[in-house]
């Protein structure tokens, strides 16, 4: 399991893949290829003039700054960012002020406990999967996202929600909770799909 802390103030991607083909012995070698391998999907991205960004499974532990600076310039392009399956225990607010025009946020399968509140003010985005991953408290900041539609939080430890902010966000159309021990349910009309 590696963190990129050791390229926060790196602002050249390909330095960081001379870094990473350059590693020689087994440890650094994996950290070198995992490192590699997120330069290559952002240049991938960048270069084709993509609007997703995709760094699933790439075992990364948080959301280093120095990806946040190599990819400054083309964050307002970026559309959908894929973070599943790797280990993030948090995410800076920094990424979620870099990130302005994200509509679709996948992060599902790491071990997520809470968000910051700088989420709350993301103002397009419409689809959110935090599904499994180490809530045992809903996210009370996604109820300030008005344009919010899909909110998936199945295969958490979440046992209440705050019904009364969620059940007033005037854009949702789905709500996942499959999988959480839930202890309380809307008392008032839905004007959305629930899934428990």
């Amino acid at each position: 399991m590696f963190e990129l802390t050791d390229y926060r103030d790196t602002s050249d991607l390909n330095q960081i893949n001379r870094d990473a083909r350059s590693s020689d012995s087994s440890g650094w070698h994996r950290m070198g290829e995992a490192v590699a391998n997120v330069a290559r999907r952002i240049n991938a991205t960048m270069e084709d003039g993509l609007d997703t960004l995709d760094l699933s499974d790439c075992k990364l532990i948080g959301f280093p700054d120095g990806v946040l600076k190599m990819i400054r310039s083309y964050a307002d392009k970026i559309h959908k960012i894929t973070l599943a399956n790797n280990k993030l225990k948090y995410l800076s607010g920094k990424f979620f002020t870099m990130f302005t025009e994200l509509r679709e946020l996948d992060l599902q399968g790491n071990t997520l406990t809470k968000l910051p509140d700088a989420i709350g003010e993301m103002q397009h985005l419409i689809i959110i999967d935090l599904s499994n991953n180490n809530f045992s408290v809903f996210p009370e900041q996604l109820t300030n996202i008005q344009t919010l539609q899909n909110i998936n939080m199945s295969g958490n430890q979440i046992s209440d929600v705050p019904w009364e902010r969620v059940c007033v966000m005037s854009s949702l159309n789905v709500v996942d909770l499959r999988s959480n021990p839930l202890t309380s349910s809307p008392h008032t009309s839905q004007n959305f799909t629930l899934l428990t």
